[in-house]
């Protein structure tokens, strides 16, 4: 054999030994399992709790599904880095098989070769024309032919050895597909119980929720029950107190509680010099259903209908009730049924401020033949009928006669407040016989209380009021 073909054997053996070395080997990852979440119990309802624990053992489920099918997932993944070691494994000893082939038949031609050699020496030896170069270089060659012979058996030793590892190597990969399927199809059958569990899990779920919905409708059929009793308990209550008629000691003393103080003061120039007045009256906040109100009667006040049309050059209405602070009025109406009548209208924070009672106007106010009269000072009262005037609609005639015999001394005189026996608001006096019955707060003239009132000409103003009033049948005058 000659070095070229002996350089290349080499080469193709220390090639075949790199190509089966292993450098390193990669072991597949470990499925991690993502850390359950602890939920804080908390205090609920024996409904709110079962659908926590029915969400709780949902959710559970839901992350055990998910590391099965990460598990799943890896176990596939590793089974397929297998199946493709396998067959690179067999693809090398396919390659084994044909080198040793190879080698086998270089062996065997090798073998040959140096039979021939053998033969032609001992021919040479027997023929004896053969000179002692050439024996030397035959025995020479037969030498490297041995020694060649002997590395191929090396090689073609360590070839059997390979494959007999890559056997090996072989025989624990399939052993290990076989385990991968087995837990394959172990994680296969989990992953069907547990999705039946859940299935079942939900429906019982569902169950839950219907129940839990049945028993919120009932709930609101309860509570909407409950609330037309409460209404129709209210309206009963509310027919009751306007149809029962109040003792006239109960509402005088709340008309004492609820008393609001008015401080009028007006300042002018007279023929004389300055004129000022002042002058505190006592009335009760009425309210229409949409703004609150203080009523007085205009003489109760500092105005008078009886005097010339001069202007005031100053106006302030403060109101007060009990110890508290003084509120001031932002308006002065005179009202359009009887501009006798003083309205003063309140922002709903004055009347928080002020804190009393607000009155209502009375709905029905003839449903009683008697009322409640209060002196607006707050020094008598009594209980007094009246009667209608059918040519004074808005007006009640009240019998002086039967009151004065019943509280003596005291009798109906203009400005006292008159309540329904209900307690609502009935109306104010506006003489010494007829009250006028308040349903409409509709103002006549407007003032601006302030430091600098004569540029409103409020001489003018009390001129027409008092024109009206002049206009108006002797009786109710």
């Amino acid at each position: 054999m000659n070095k070229t073909l002996l350089l290349i054997l080499c080469d193709f053996l220390l090639l075949t030994l790199l190509a089966l070395t292993r450098w390193e080997s990669a072991e597949p990852p470990r499925p991690v399992q993502a850390p359950v979440s602890q939920t804080a119990g908390g205090v609920a309802t024996r409904e709110q709790d079962l659908v926590e624990t029915m969400r709780q053992a949902l959710a559970d489920e839901q992350a055990g599904r998910e590391a099965l099918n990460r598990r799943l997932a890896e176990a596939d993944a590793a089974l397929a880095a297998r199946d493709q070691n396998l067959a690179q494994l067999q693809q090398e000893r396919a390659q084994l098989a044909e080198e040793r082939n190879v080698v086998a038949s270089t062996l065997t031609e090798t073998q040959r070769a140096a039979a021939e050699l053998s033969q032609r020496v001992t021919q040479a030896t027997q023929e004896a024309t053969m000179t002692k170069e050439q024996l030397a270089q035959l025995q020479r060659e037969l030498a490297d032919r041995e020694a060649e012979s002997e590395r191929q058996r090396q090689a073609l030793a360590r070839l059997e050895q390979q494959q007999a590892e890559a056997r090996r190597q072989i025989e624990g990969l399939t052993l290990a597909v076989v385990v991968a399927e087995q837990e394959k199809k172990n994680l296969r059958e989990t992953t069907d119980t547990l999705r039946s569990q859940v299935e079942a899990e939900r429906s019982e779920r569902l169950k839950v929720q219907e129940s839990n919905t049945r028993l919120a409708q009932a709930s609101t059929q309860l509570a909407q029950g409950v609330g037309q009793l409460a209404e129709r308990s209210g309206e009963l209550t509310r027919e009751i107190r306007e149809n029962r008629p109040i003792n006239a000691n109960v509402l005088y003393q709340d008309f004492i509680s609820n008393r609001v103080m008015a401080a009028f003061s007006a300042s002018r120039r007279g023929f004389l010099g300055e004129v000022n007045r002042n002058r505190d009256a006592a009335t009760v906040l009425v309210s229409d259903g949409r703004q609150t109100y203080a009523l007085l009667h205009v003489a109760d006040t500092v105005f008078s209908f009886g005097e010339s049309g001069i202007d005031w050059e100053s106006i302030a209405v403060e109101l007060a009730h009990g110890g508290d602070g003084r509120i001031a009025a932002d308006a002065l109406w005179f009202l359009a049924q009887d501009p006798r009548i003083v309205v003063l209208p309140l922002a709903p924070a004055q009347v928080a401020a002020l804190g009393a009672n607000v009155y209502g106007l009375a709905a029905e106010p003839f449903k009683f033949p008697e009322a409640v009269l209060i002196d607006g000072g707050g020094r008598g009262y009594g209980e007094v009928s009246f009667k209608l005037d059918a040519g004074n609609p808005g007006y009640v005639r009240v019998d002086n006669r039967l009151f004065r015999r019943v509280f003596g001394d005291f009798s109906p005189k203009r400005g006292d407040l008159v309540f329904s026996k209900a307690g609502a608001f009935l109306g104010i006096m506006v003489n010494d016989d007829y009250c006028a019955v308040v349903r409409n707060l509709a103002a006549a003239k407007t003032i601006q209380p302030g430091p600098e009132t004569r540029a409103q000409e409020t001489g003018t103003i009390f001129e027409e009021l008092s024109a009206r009033v002049r206009s108006m049948p002797i009786r109710l005058q």
